[in-house]
């Protein structure tokens, strides 16, 4: 018996490993290779295991993936996002169930059954849209932005839907609103008692954890948390996946966040595959067959209810119809989380067998399209508003001035704080310019005043041809969004290849993504300011001021080198470059040895500089012998400091 389970399983491996290489070749995701997986392997195929089997790891794989996206969850950036995460998230989540859920009422499903399909059917796919929305480089557009704001009210909103499912379970009795806001409370509760005592508790355990420097320990540990708070709140009497988020929230704003999310990946994906081939153990290919019409009818109806939600509702927020419906179509598709709901609605008898069927292969259908209306959502937008577009250009055309061409003129991108600065001293300097801004308020008061400011939007292919970029001797993109400066980029180094354009960002988070676009010069605000001040301290001390400006255009070269890479403190931001000094003993074993026999590249370091009898050598040679007594400044991440210093200091 046991060898015959033995063969099984390695028989649904196997299958698993090939359905994978297919479908990845067609350009699908792996979860339906899982999903097609539990067709063959479970009841519906070979009869190997049955989903009630499955059940028990599979639930595992559940909750490590909510302990990951607990990882992910940052109340800063959630903060920051707030007017479309919890404005349009809520909205799309709201009205997306409630019209699923009153179909379902329509067709004769009982209340919570309506709750559970509404709630399904109103999910998205976040690790299929965001893969595809990272391999079209569409992250920081502004339909990706909008995508991601929804995903991220979707993930959060899974919470309260897995305090709930567990409450609708009452064995066929009517549930009260008292019992559902009593349940609902507990959880709560529940949800900050775990907070407030890990929030003290779980960084003092990684910290000790993190000082014996050993990997088993250190994975072992995150298994255990996520294990223990997930069986928490089971004995609580709710989901398992509850008590796992929490824990990764709690982790997620520590220094071992990306270690954490790094250690319980292989775990998370293992499981999350055998989760999903689980799922697949659901599907009934008699019941398939039998409501064929009902599941492409539910799919087309599905498809067209997301997008038309989400369209309506970007355009009521004043979004273009370009930008509306490729988010809405980025979001047409049912996601990963819908088969967490319908596992947990199927195992609390929630829903009939016919209707998970019906809803599973309605899922898998709409993940099957989702990577193609993704990749395709711009060009089907362009194509469905193109007759608008053609409109607004006409309109664009008519009001846009003829500008007399000049081999020396500069185009300003956006007319903010920035822009004027610059077009000031354009101005008392005699340089012609010209000035792009989509603030109708800003370039009005502007044209009164006499400034060549003209409404028009810089990402557009048409209003930049037409304020003559290909004849322009510079371009100054302003804008303060990464993901709008990046999409002007490259529309002027399309127009205008051998135009020399200059880009003001924030910082240098994106410096290496932009001069790959085609920036000429990248000027992060902040990193310059510290220049400036660096400029002035020199100057006061009497430093030459050739020799200031020769060492400001290095520090520009080298990509502000300098500026990064500083000591830790008490409020350090641990996703950053520290630097750190390490002392070299007498008996350490790379004492003697030349700095090219060490392997900085695979420790993750960088040797900023060495510090030999109080006088410091900046960069040294790849020839420099180590010698006792040497203190090496490395520059790198906390983990990768911990483990060069290991080396360095071995016996």
């Amino acid at each position: 018996m046991e060898h015959g389970l033995l063969v099984h399983i390695l028989a649904m491996l196997v299958i698993a490993i090939i359905a994978i290489a297919l479908l990845r070749r067609i350009g699908l995701p792996p979860i339906l290779a899982y999903l097609l997986t539990g067709v063959v392997s479970g009841p519906a195929g070979f009869h190997w295991f049955t989903q009630h089997q499955m059940h028990s790891v599979a639930e595992l794989g559940v909750v490590l993936l909510m302990f990951t996206l607990g990882l992910e969850f940052s109340v800063p950036k959630l903060w920051s996002m707030r007017r479309t995460v919890f404005g349009l998230g809520s909205m799309q989540m709201t009205i997306t169930a409630l019209i699923a859920g009153g179909m379902a009422l329509l067709v004769g499903q009982g209340m919570v059954a309506a709750i559970v399909i509404g709630s399904v059917i109103a999910l998205s796919s976040t690790a299929i849209v965001l893969k595809l929305l990272n391999e079209q480089g569409w992250l920081r557009r502004r339909h990706g932005e909008l995508s991601i704001s929804v995903l991220l009210f979707q993930d959060l909103a899974v919470i309260p839907l897995l305090i709930l499912l567990p409450l609708l379970a009452t064995d066929g009795s009517q549930v009260s609103f008292r019992e559902l806001a009593w349940g609902l409370f507990t959880g709560i509760l529940a949800f900050i008692a775990l907070m407030s005592f890990g929030k003290w508790v779980l960084p003092r355990i990684f910290d000790e954890v993190a000082r014996s420097r050993t990997n088993e320990l250190f994975v072992l540990s995150t298994l255990v948390v996520a294990l223990v708070t997930g069986a928490f709140t089971q004995w609580l009497g709710l989901s398992m996946a509850l008590g796992a988020f929490i824990a990764g929230m709690l982790l997620g704003e520590s220094q071992y966040r990306r270690q954490l999310e790094a250690d319980i990946r292989p775990f998370r994906d293992l499981l999350m595959g055998l989760f999903f081939i689980s799922i697949g153990m659901l599907l009934d290919f008699g019941l398939v067959i039998q409501y064929w019409w009902q599941i492409l009818l539910t799919l087309v109806v599905v498809l067209f209810t997301k997008v038309a939600v989400v369209f309506g509702l970007l355009r009521l927020a004043g979004e273009n119809a370009k930008v509306a419906l490729s988010s809405a179509l980025s979001l047409g598709q049912v996601g990963e989380f819908s088969f967490v709901v319908l596992a947990l609605a199927v195992n609390y008898q929630l829903l009939a067998a016919e209707v998970s069927t019906i809803l599973v292969a309605v899922a898998v259908l709409s993940m099957s399209i989702a990577p193609w209306l993704v990749r395709h959502s711009i060009d089907i937008a362009e194509r469905f508003v193109g007759h608008i577009a053609k409109q607004n250009q006409q309109l664009e055309q008519a009001d846009f001035p003829v500008i007399e061409q000049q081999s020396d003129l500069v185009i300003i991108l956006g007319y903010g704080r920035v822009g004027q600065t610059i077009s000031r001293f354009l101005k008392t300097e005699d340089v012609p310019y010209l000035v792009l801004d989509l603030d109708p308020k800003r370039v009005s008061e502007a044209k009164a005043a006499g400034e060549p400011v003209y409404f028009g939007d810089a990402c557009r292919m048409s209003i930049l041809k037409q304020a003559g970029i290909r004849k322009a001797n510079l371009v100054v993109v302003t804008f303060g969004e990464p993901r709008q400066a990046e999409e002007a980029l490259s529309l002027c180094r399309k127009l205008a290849p051998e135009t020399k354009i200059l880009v003001r960002t924030k910082d240098d988070e994106y410096l290496g993504e932009l001069k790959e676009a085609g920036a000429t010069q990248v000027i992060p605000e902040s990193l310059e300011g510290s220049l400036m001040l660096v400029s002035q301290v020199l100057y006061k001390c009497g430093v030459p001021l050739p020799r200031i400006i020769k060492r400001l255009e290095s520090e520009r070269r080298n990509h502000y080198q300098y500026l990064h890479g500083f000591f830790t403190g008490a409020e350090t931001d641990f996703t950053l470059d520290t630097m750190h000094a390490v002392p070299l003993p007498s008996g350490a074993t790379v004492v003697g040895r030349e700095l090219s026999s060490i392997p900085w590249r695979s420790l993750g370091v960088e040797l900023r500089a060495i510090r030999r009898r109080g006088e410091e050598v900046n960069s040294p040679t790849k020839d420099w012998v180590l010698a006792k007594n040497d203190i090496l400044m490395l520059v790198g991440k906390p983990r990768s400091i911990e483990k060069a210093e290991e080396y360095l200091l071995q016996n």
